[in-house]
């Protein structure tokens, strides 16, 4: 972490008013990272940027390696001449706008197939020059984009069923099947590495306008993937798995006093013995990868880092489970002794032990404070400014809670709202509690604070992101085109100049600005890791 005071800004891409149904790395997110610059913000922090499945939750990805193809402009393709205007604002139906929440399913249905017609142009009319670039990507990502690759072939042949679900010959990766896919379907391959090319180059250019504006990009790794992912699907042998490549045992939390039952989440568990046998390998490229796309990472759910729940399979909640010991340590020195310093953020909120407490600061990881979780009782009161260290993130909320006013208006206890008043003084109006938590986290000794830009809109629970307890709804939340008033970027700026977080002397190392690519390689990369 830098030792200078800092905050940034909590917004997924998918929220950004962008072109197409679903925010994306077109001129919207150019436009944020202008009003962060402005607000004198030095933190964009994004939630996981990889494909997603059901649901459209970012935690639950098809890839813990590749990035999510509705995040690519098709503006920037027009623009680059991969698609022609007119294509994209043709499209029978119609294209979803700029304004209203995330439609997923009209983004996957019209926008992909936009992307896909794009990367066969690119494909097709490439310069030599790029053909050697997405030759070097494509050798650079060797380890898991052929196999990406394949697995997105294969789920779209197969109608999207888990991998579990296809022919045993595909499920078990037979090399004589993958052998014939690759002969049959060189051309869909292609497009899909092309996809990710697209990808990576955009996001590498709004990376290095972020940079050359002092803004570092705060990504996010989640500590578990999902069943139904490319993951374990090239690689069942580093996950609890029995002979049927089903889950033998499972992740989640015990219960608590938010639930009786606990949380199954009903990810896959890792054969960390395995893991560390080999290296830890697999997260040594797990790591590679984002730290090729963020300059400091989140950690989700660390706990787990240290010792993790593990529930049966077959059990229908989480009360059967059973703490395991992890080697967090282990996997973390590996991690030291090739990448050198860490910049991981711990994700460390709920039942924290000694022990998890102490790996994190063995590695000097800074933990996260929500100030919302300050004012319920005297047991809350680690998260309010007074008992911070310096190494800590501090958030108004996260993409899990209400947001500020939301939680205020009809989450708060009148016991939470009486120690608001006592702790931040009066509050008279609604604007009031959002600004006075805003003031206390930038005031507080923490070296980081983070806002949602939720609470910097002055939504209430309309902007909230996530509900965890519900099944559907979430994810969906996008700002208007006109909500970045420069009053805001004002305001906040004079928070940040009276708190000291008015930012770095000099500009940050980053990737080098620029846009995507205007041509592409025709070659198709061979090799897969299995």
């Amino acid at each position: 972490m830098n030792p200078d005071r800092i905050s940034g800004v909590l917004l997924h891409v998918t929220s950004l008013p962008s072109f197409g149904g679903v925010g994306d790395f077109g001129p919207a997110a150019y436009g944020f990272v202008d009003f962060l610059a402005a607000a004198k913000q030095r933190l964009w922090q994004v939630l996981p940027l990889s494909p997603t499945g059901y649901g459209s939750s970012p935690y639950s990805a098809l890839s813990a390696f590749a990035g999510n193809p509705l995040l690519i402009s098709l503006e920037f393709l027009a623009r680059d001449g991969w698609i022609t205007s007119e294509r994209i604002q043709s499209v029978p139906g119609g294209m979803p706008g700029h304004e209203g929440p995330c439609d997923f399913n009209a983004a996957f249905e019209k926008k992909i197939p936009l992307i896909e017609e794009a990367a066969a142009n690119f494909l097709d009319n490439a310069s030599q020059g790029d053909r050697l670039r997405f030759q070097r990507f494509c050798q650079d990502n060797i380890s898991w984009l052929t196999d990406y690759a394949m697995y997105s072939v294969l789920r779209r042949r197969f109608n999207y069923l888990s991998w579990i679900d296809w022919p045993a010959e595909y499920a078990r990766r037979q090399p004589e099947a993958l052998t014939g896919l690759m002969n049959d379907s060189g051309r869909e391959l292609a497009i899909e590495q092309v996809v990710q090319f697209f990808f990576d180059n955009q996001w590498a250019a709004l990376r290095g306008y972020c940079s050359q504006r002092n803004i570092r990009i705060l990504g996010d790794v989640a500590i578990f993937v999902s069943y139904d992912s490319a993951d374990v699907w090239t690689h069942p042998e580093i996950f609890e798995l029995d002979e049927d490549l089903c889950p033998i045992r499972v992740s989640g939390v015990p219960p608590d006093y938010f639930s009786s039952t606990g949380q199954r989440w009903g990810n896959p568990l890792y054969k960390w013995s395995l893991l560390q046998e080999n290296g830890f390998d697999w997260w040594v490229a797990r790591i590679r990868r984002a730290l090729t796309l963020y300059d400091q990472v989140r950690l989700d759910h660390f706990r787990g880092f240290e010792a993790y729940w593990s529930i049966p399979a077959d059990e229908a909640t989480a009360v059967n489970g059973q703490w395991v010991k992890a080697p967090g340590q282990a996997l973390f020195n590996r991690l030291k002794e090739i990448f050198g310093d860490l910049p991981f953020i711990a994700e460390d909120l709920g039942l924290i032990t000694k022990e998890v407490d102490e790996l994190r600061e063995f590695f000097g990881m800074p933990g996260m404070r929500i100030l919302q979780f300050g004012f319920a009782d005297r047991g809350g009161h680690l998260y309010l400014p007074h008992r911070y260290v310096e190494n800590t993130v501090v958030y108004t909320g996260t993409h899990d809670n209400n947001t500020t006013l939301g939680w205020w208006r009809t989450d708060a206890s009148a016991t939470e709202r009486a120690n608001v008043q006592t702790y931040l003084h009066r509050i008279d109006s609604d604007p009031d509690i959002v600004w006075a938590m805003i003031k206390a986290a930038a005031g507080s000794v923490a070296t980081t604070c983070i806002f949602p830009l939720q609470d910097i809109l002055h939504l209430g629970s309309e902007g909230r992101m996530n509900t965890p307890a519900a099944a559907a709804g979430n994810w969906s939340w996008r700002f208007s085109l006109n909500a970045l008033h420069p009053d805001l970027s004002n305001q906040l700026a004079a928070i940040m100049e009276m708190t000291d977080r008015d930012g770095y002397e000099k500009p940050i190392e980053g990737p080098a600005a620029g846009g995507p690519t205007d041509e592409a390689s025709l070659r198709v990369c061979e090799g897969s890791q299995s």
